[in-house]
C-alpha cells in the first residue's frame, strides 16, 4: 500500500496532537484541520491547510457544519484498487484523504456534571466527527483511522517502518476501536435522555463497554472470560478500583467483589464490614471502630468466612489489617488503607487483592440492572428501597428500640440469595451483626429451621465458650440471645409454619413484606406463641 499523504486531524482532546501532527508533516504528510485543531497547530509552528479551503465550503451554523461534505467523505470512501472509484475522484476533482484523527465532543464528562443544562448537553453531541471516523473505517483497507492519543506512537512507528504506510492488521484493529466508540457514545447520549425523560425504568438498549480485560478463565478453568468496563462515572463500584496488591482479579472475585460492595454499601453511614462467599453475605456487621466491625462479621461464619471476598466501608487501619493474621481472603476492598496497614496486609501475602474504590463509599445509588439469560438480556431497576410502611399487626407490641436492628436486618437480607432469611443481633448499643443466614432454599420452611436459626445456634455456641456464658447454663445464654435477636425474611411467610419455627427456636421479633392471602393466619399464629411482628410492604427477592 502507498504511503499516507495526507491527513485530517480535528481533535476535542488535543493531548499529543502536536507532536503527532509535527512527525507526520516531518514525513511529508499534508495536513487538513478544523477550527481549534487548526488554531494549535499553527500555533506550534505547522502548516496547515483548513478544511474550508479543502471542501470550498466555509464552516457555518457555529460549528456544526465544518466536515459533512462530499468532497471529505469521498476523500476517505473511495477504494484505492477500483478504477471507476479512481476515475470519478478525477473527473470532479477530489483529494484523497488517507489518514482520519479525530475524537468526539465530551458529551460523557459533560453530562457527569450536576448542573449541565439541556441545551449545554446538546451542544455536545458530536455528529461531524462520529460520520468522519465512520466513513475512514469503513475505507480501513486503505485509510487509517486514530482515535485515541494512545495510538499515536504506534502508527508513527508503523509508517517509519513501512515507508509512510500502516499495515491493514493495524488498520482493522484502529477500525474496531471506531465502531466500538462510536456505539458506546450513542448509548451514552440515549441513556442520558431516557433518563431527562418520563424515568420511567431501564432504557431500551443496553451499554457497549470499551475497556475489555481478559481473565484467567470463568467460573471454572474450563471457560473462557473477560470483564467488559464500563466508562468511568465516579463512582464506588467493583469496575471502578484500583488494585494495589495481589494475584490478578478473577471472573469469580470480581462477581463476589460486586456482592460484598454493594453489600458493604447498605451500611456507608457507619464503620461496617461485608463478608462474602459466593455471592451470599456470610458475615455482616456494623461496630464502633472497623476492627469492631470485623471481627463481629467474622463471627457470623468463620467457616464459611475462609476464602472470601470482603468489603468495608472505612478506609483499613492497622488494627483492622492485623485481624486477618491466619485468615485466608481472596480479596479485600475499602475505601483506602493506612500507609501501616497497606504495608502489614503487602507483607501478609502476595496473593492477597487489594482494592482501592476509585469512587466515594456512598450508599447504593438508582440505576439499571441487566442480567442475561440465553437469547437475551433483562433489566430491572436496581433495588434501593428498604420498606413501604411499618404495620405492627400483632398483639404483641414490635419496640421501638428493636428498629434499627430490624432494618439493618432487612439490609442484610436484600443482598442474601432467595429464599433468604437472616437473624441479626445487637452487639453493642447501636452495633449490629447477622447471627444466622439462610440461602437460596426452595422453600423458606428450611431457610428458617434448617439453616438460619441452626447458624445462630452455632454461633451462641461458640460466643458461649468464648465468654463463659456470664455465669448461665448453655440453654439460658441462648435464650437471652436469641430472644433480643430479630428475624427477617425476604418475602412474605405463605404458611404460619415458619412462625411456630421461629417461636419453637426462642425468637421473639420477625419482619416481613407480608402479602400473603394467610397474612392473617400468620398473625394469629404469631398472636398464639407472642411473637411481635412488622409488616414493610416490600419484597427483597435476589435471584
Amino acid at each position: 500500500m502507498a504511503g499516507i499523504k495526507r491527513a485530517l486531524l480535528s481533535v476535542w482532546d488535543k493531548t499529543g496532537v502536536e507532536d503527532f501532527a509535527r512527525a507526520l508533516h516531518d514525513m511529508g504528510v499534508e495536513l487538513l484541520s478544523t477550527g481549534g485543531t487548526a488554531k494549535a497547530l499553527r500555533e506550534a509552528g505547522l502548516p496547515v491547510r483548513d478544511v474550508a479551503d479543502f471542501t470550498g465550503f466555509p464552516e457555518m451554523l457555529d460549528g456544526r457544519v465544518k466536515t459533512l461534505h462530499p468532497k471529505v467523505h469521498a476523500g476517505l470512501l473511495h477504494r484505492r484498487d477500483e478504477a471507476a472509484h479512481l476515475h470519478a475522484m478525477e473527473e470532479h476533482g477530489l483529494e484523497a484523504i488517507d489518514l482520519v484523527c479525530v475524537n468526539l465532543y465530551p458529551f460523557e464528562a459533560t453530562v457527569a456534571r450536576p448542573d449541565v443544562t439541556f441545551a449545554e448537553a446538546i451542544e455536545q453531541i458530536d455528529i461531524g466527527g462520529p460520520t468522519m471516523i465512520r466513513s475512514a473505517a469503513k475505507n480501513m483497507a486503505f485509510v487509517t483511522v486514530v482515535t485515541d492519543p494512545a495510538d499515536y506512537d504506534r502508527v508513527l512507528a508503523e509508517m517509519r517502518a513501512n515507508e509512510g504506510a500502516t499495515t491493514e492488521g493495524l488498520r482493522r484493529e484502529l477500525g474496531l476501536k471506531v465502531f466500538a466508540r462510536v456505539a458506546a457514545y450513542n448509548a451514552a447520549i440515549a441513556d442520558w435522555l431516557a433518563a431527562q425523560s418520563s424515568g420511567e425504568g431501564a432504557p431500551p438498549f443496553v451499554r457497549v463497554h470499551l475497556e475489555a480485560e481478559p481473565l484467567r478463565y470463568g467460573e471454572n478453568p474450563h471457560q473462557g472470560a473477560r470483564f467488559y468496563r464500563e466508562a468511568p462515572r465516579g463512582v464506588a463500584c467493583i469496575g471502578e478500583v484500583e488494585q494495589l496488591h495481589g494475584k490478578a482479579m478473577s471472573y469469580n472475585n470480581y462477581v463476589d467483589g460486586d456482592a460484598a460492595l454493594e453489600a458493604a454499601r447498605e451500611l456507608a453511614e457507619a464503620p461496617a464490614v461485608a463478608i462474602v462467599k459466593h455471592t451470599n453475605p456470610c458475615g455482616y456487621a456494623t461496630g464502633a471502630t472497623l476492627a469492631e466491625a470485623f471481627e463481629a462479621a467474622w463471627a457470623g461464619d468463620t467457616v464459611s468466612a475462609f476464602g472470601s471476598v470482603i468489603a468495608v466501608t472505612r478506609p483499613v487501619d492497622l488494627a483492622t489489617a492485623e485481624l486477618t493474621r491466619g485468615r485466608f481472603i481472596e480479596a479485600l476492598i475499602a475505601p483506602d488503607f493506612e500507609p501501616d496497614a497497606l504495608d502489614y496486609l503487602q507483607k501478609k501475602s502476595k496473593d492477597l487483592r487489594l482494592l482501592r474504590l476509585r469512587g466515594p463509599m456512598a450508599p447504593p445509588e438508582p440505576g439499571v440492572a441487566f442480567r442475561q439469560v440465553n437469547g437475551g438480556v433483562l433489566v430491572q431497576d436496581r433495588d434501593t428501597g428498604l420498606l413501604q410502611h411499618w404495620v405492627v399487626p400483632t398483639e404483641t407490641p414490635f419496640p421501638a428500640e428493636k428498629r434499627a436492628l430490624a432494618e439493618f436486618g432487612i439490609r442484610a437480607c436484600k443482598h442474601v440469595k432467595s429464599n433468604a432469611i437472616v437473624i441479626v443481633r445487637e452487639t453493642a448499643p447501636g452495633c449490629f451483626a447477622l447471627l444466622g443466614m439462610g440461602a437460596g432454599q426452595p422453600n423458606r420452611v428450611d431457610a428458617v429451621r434448617k439453616l438460619a436459626v441452626t447458624k445462630a445456634a452455632e454461633n451462641i455456641a461458640a460466643l458461649y465458650e468464648s465468654t463463659g456464658g456470664y455465669g448461665q447454663t448453655p440453654g439460658e445464654f441462648s435464650a437471652s440471645i436469641l430472644g433480643e435477636c430479630v428475624l427477617v425474611s425476604d418475602a412474605f411467610f405463605p404458611f404460619p409454619d415458619n412462625i411456630q419455627n421461629a417461636a419453637e427456636a426462642g425468637l421473639h421479633f420477625v419482619v416481613q413484606p407480608g402479602g400473603s392471602v394467610r397474612d392473617e393466619e400468620v398473625i394469629a399464629a404469631c398472636d398464639r406463641f407472642g411473637v411481635a411482628m412488622a409488616l414493610t410492604g416490600m419484597r427483597h427477592f435476589r435471584h
